[in-house]
């Protein structure tokens, strides 16, 4: 079972006879290697089919699973939920019964938008599963293609005038679905709401690179951000102070989180949402794009008995996604792991995740001073900020206790020098620190569109006295193309120093 209590879909398909362990373990290997979700794995390597999967989510969630001929909408079932929505969390409304709303998903799990739609429509909400492509195909059937971006903005925009309550209007909403949406599917890492005099922009970030896309009206920012806050149970009547909160959605059938941060700004309130795509992310060391020595140095690091390992880096360079990797190497029953974090950003199973509440007292210093009574071998916090932080750090792994932690530094060597300014004697550094890693994230030439050709020497002369190691031999670059976006760069990744 999970940590919530559920049964594995990899139990569940092997006790209907779907599956064997061993096949349970080759798909578990491939979600260590590649990421993503165990179920994308046992049907991308035919150890099951769509359909057998799709059973397995249904009896793992105690719902009623329906195949694609059953996925068939009745008119006044289809009056109660747009289009856009349907398109955006792939939910299809399949029939009245009484004061119920039947819905048809292939996420089970998705209780987020079960809870919405029952708010939306005003009834209860029941789910039953579908196979995800028969939805997909079957909700293109009922609503026809998804409205696009520039249609959303007319609508909100055109409905918005006298609304009372703009947050919760229906075009509003689906306005920030299709952007939601939007940035899930061109892979974006933030999505930037900013407010301006005369100017409401909404921004993309993408690979590290900021793009702006169709922005709604001025008028729509409040609207907008109110909705935000409705999601993320933040105040919606407070708008003179910042507030934190997080949105957990499931878009296109992929389990999504949002960290969101209000900001006011003298033109208005705007914020910045921090796109958690858990199937988008590979937990595996191998994965990361490391160098075989480096590679091998971090799985040394998650065997040491006791020690500090530090990463350190801008905000967005990946450290957190590399120490969640050497912690799933280091995952296994006989080791008992507690992780800090500001938030918890994945959920690992067999890993205790302890989030951070600074509102109510539960600092990282309270917390870790708390967690080293839960008897843990390994622990990760997830930033040393201050001082008591540090020594507490400092103080787990004198007591046989190995500490993953990040550090806000330009580099490795400045990671010692800021444990000293936080008032960490010298000797117990020496004593406890193992290796600080310095990572950041490149973006990837586009292999969609990416052309070879070999540099002359007035571009070496260019590139400086390190490029004559590149003289005679064939370099590429990306000439842009749709896959990705015409920048030339899809994708990213690591490269560090330790």
């Amino acid at each position: 079972m999970n940590a919530s209590g559920r049964r594995l879909i990899g139990q569940v398909l092997k006790g209907r006879g779907v599956l064997t362990e061993a096949q349970v373990q080759q798909a578990l290997g491939a979600q260590r290697e590649h990421g993503g979700l165990i179920g994308q794995h046992f049907v991308a390597m035919k150890l099951c089919d769509a359909e057998a999967l799709a059973a397995g989510l249904a009896e793992q969630a105690g719902l009623e699973a329906v195949g694609a001929e059953q996925l068939v909408p009745t008119d006044d079932a289809l009056e109660l939920v747009d289009g856009n929505t349907a398109h955006t969390f792939r939910v299809l409304p399949l029939r009245i019964e009484g004061a119920e709303l039947v819905v048809a998903l292939a996420d089970p799990l998705n209780t987020a938008v079960l809870d919405d739609l029952g708010f939306s429509t005003g009834r209860g909400v029941r789910a039953v599963v579908a196979e995800s492509d028969a939805l997909a195909a079957a909700i293109n059937t009922a609503y026809g293609a998804e409205q696009s971006l520039s249609d959303a903005v007319a609508a909100a925009a055109k409905a918005l005038d006298g609304e009372d309550d703009p947050g919760s209007s229906a075009p509003v909403v689906r306005l920030l679905n299709s952007i939601l949406h939007r940035a899930i599917r061109d892979r974006a890492s933030d999505v930037h709401f900013e407010v301006y005099e005369d100017d409401f922009r909404i921004r993309y970030r993408v690979d590290g690179a900021l793009y702006e896309v169709e922005s709604p009206p001025r008028h729509l920012a409040p609207a907008l951000i109110s909705r935000i806050k409705v999601l993320s149970d933040l105040d919606i009547a407070e708008t003179k102070l910042p507030q934190d909160g997080r949105i957990a959605l499931a878009i296109d059938g992929r389990a999504v989180d949002l960290r969101v941060a209000t900001l006011p700004g003298i033109s208005g309130e705007g914020a910045v949402l921090r796109v958690l795509d858990r199937s988008a992310v590979s937990l595996d060391l191998a994965a990361l794009g490391y160098e075989p020595s480096d590679e091998e140095l971090l799985r040394r690091m998650t065997k040491l008995p006791n020690g500090i390992v530090l990463v350190t880096g801008p905000t967005g360079s990946g450290k957190t996604t590399t120490l969640y990797a050497m912690l799933n190497e280091a995952n296994d029953p006989s080791v008992k792991i507690i992780t800090v974090e500001d938030p918890v950003e994945y959920d690992i199973d067999g890993v205790v995740q302890v989030p951070i509440n600074t509102e109510i007292g539960v600092d990282y210093a309270t917390v870790l001073r708390t967690v080293l009574r839960q008897d843990p071998d390994k622990i990760l916090v997830g930033e040393i900020r201050d001082g008591e932080t540090a020594s507490t750090a400092i103080e787990a792994s004198l007591t046989g206790h190995t500490v993953f932690a990040t550090v806000h530094t330009n580099d490795a060597p400045s990671a010692i020098t800021r444990l000293i300014d936080m008032g960490i004697e010298t000797f117990l550094l020496s004593a406890t620190l193992e290796t600080v890693i310095a990572q950041r994230l490149v973006r990837r030439v586009c292999p969609h569109c990416r052309t070879g050709f070999v540099p002359d020497d007035e571009l070496l002369l260019e590139l400086g006295p390190d490029a004559k190691l590149l003289e005679g031999r064939e370099v590429f670059f990306g000439k842009g193309c749709d896959e990705c976006f015409h920048t030339g760069y899809l994708g990213r990744t690591a490269i560090n120093r330790s």
